[in-house]
């Protein structure tokens, strides 16, 4: 099996049991199986093995509870009540699938069945907890959801650029940082060894974000797998919006630069092999 195979297996592994609800499970699969590109975990497994960590079981299942609290993410994101959008990667949102309270449980469930994939990992306790305290960190009240919220309190209003950073650092680069900091934790790697990892992790997350105002006014339904000008919309704050989009673009490629120069430095005083993550880092430039 591929590397994404076995991400998928290990989210499917984990609801192999007696269902409580049918519908539910059906929902989860819906949006876990709608395609999309594994860009998280798969940067967390190829950083492991830029530090000659052989991937194990325990690797896929913590690169699995990340995707899931991603997907989760998504459900939420597309409510009514959030960005109220009615496609997801090329296809119905959950709630236009099902509904809305279907789609409400399944992000739920996805959310909080990661921490029980995890817990199931084998992997030493300290380093579990880690992990855990780690994703918390990225994803709830003082990572995504804490942005989510920073967002939507936004909209409408003219953000300085320091604000609009704020939200994004929160939003959506602190699960992009997480699988940096987190393999670096798998790998047993020193605090200060992590710190660069996730600062590495929050630059990508920085242009990841950037990357997505950019084609949020320049890309199509078919290039987007959704609505576009979704923010325009909205009245939302963006890159483009407060810088233009030629600084929008300089600003992207300079994050990614910064990210990939500190993996450089890790390959001379660690003897991490970055050509992997570089690979797909280099796949988040856009021409302008």
């Amino acid at each position: 099996m591929t590397k994404l195979q076995k991400i998928d297996q290990a989210i499917r592994s984990y609801y192999e049991r007696e269902s409580v609800a049918d519908k539910l499970i059906e929902a989860i699969f819906y949006s876990i199986d709608a395609g999309g590109k594994r860009i998280r975990p798969s940067m967390l497994l190829d950083i492991i093995e830029g530090f000659g960590i052989e991937l194990k079981t325990c690797h896929y299942q913590v690169a699995a509870a990340l995707e899931m609290i991603h997907t989760g993410s998504l459900i939420h994101d597309d409510l009514p009540a959030m960005d109220n959008d009615d496609y997801r990667r090329g296809r119905l949102t959950n709630h236009r699938q099902f509904d809305e309270a279907t789609a409400i449980l399944a992000g739920d469930s996805l959310f909080l069945d990661s921490y029980g994939l995890l817990a199931q990992a084998d992997l030493p306790e300290d380093m579990a907890i880690a992990l855990i305290k780690n994703l918390s960190q990225a994803s709830g009240t003082f990572g995504m959801v804490g942005g989510q919220m920073l967002d939507i309190e936004g909209e409408g209003q003219q953000l300085k650029l320091e604000e609009l950073s704020a939200i994004h650092r929160n939003k959506t680069g602190k699960l992009l940082a997480y699988p940096f900091k987190a393999a670096a934790i798998l790998a047993n790697q020193d605090d200060a060894t992590q710190e660069q990892c996730e600062q590495a992790g929050i630059l990508v997350g920085m242009a990841f974000q950037i990357r997505d105002d950019i084609l949020d006014v320049t890309a199509s339904f078919e290039d987007l797998g959704k609505t576009p000008q979704k923010d325009l919309i909205a009245e939302k704050s963006t890159y483009p919006s407060l810088l233009g989009l030629d600084r929008s673009y300089h600003l992207l490629e300079e994050s990614l630069n910064q990210a990939i120069a500190i993996l450089q430095e890790l390959k001379v005083s660690k003897g991490f092999v970055p050509d992997k993550i570089i690979r797909m880092i280099e796949r988040l430039r856009l021409h302008a």
